[in-house]
């Protein structure tokens, strides 16, 4: 699986296991990311496609690295997808 394929399959998780925010946007602790099973299963690198979907910006969280356990609390955010422009 491919850096682009991986951070397709983590907003997807991210739907799956965030709440939606009236914004679109949908939020997600890392702890909840990181020791959900199926999540497990699908990234062999967890941290390493955040970081790859972060500087996309195609989500936010503080800091640069997650570390399971000290960072279990971080909120991730997923943005919500840009607007189409009115033509």
């Amino acid at each position: 699986m491919n850096v682009e394929e991986e951070v397709g399959k983590l907003k997807e998780e991210i739907q799956r296991l965030g709440q939606q925010q009236p914004d679109g946007s949908y939020k997600v602790k890392f702890g909840v990311l990181f020791n959900d099973d199926r999540c497990a299963n699908i990234f062999e690198a967890l941290v390493g496609t955040l970081r790859a979907a972060k500087k996309r910006k195609i989500l936010k969280y503080d800091g640069e690295m997650l570390l399971q356990g000290v960072h279990d609390n971080v909120e991730i955010t997923l943005l919500p997808p840009p607007a189409v422009a009115a033509a």
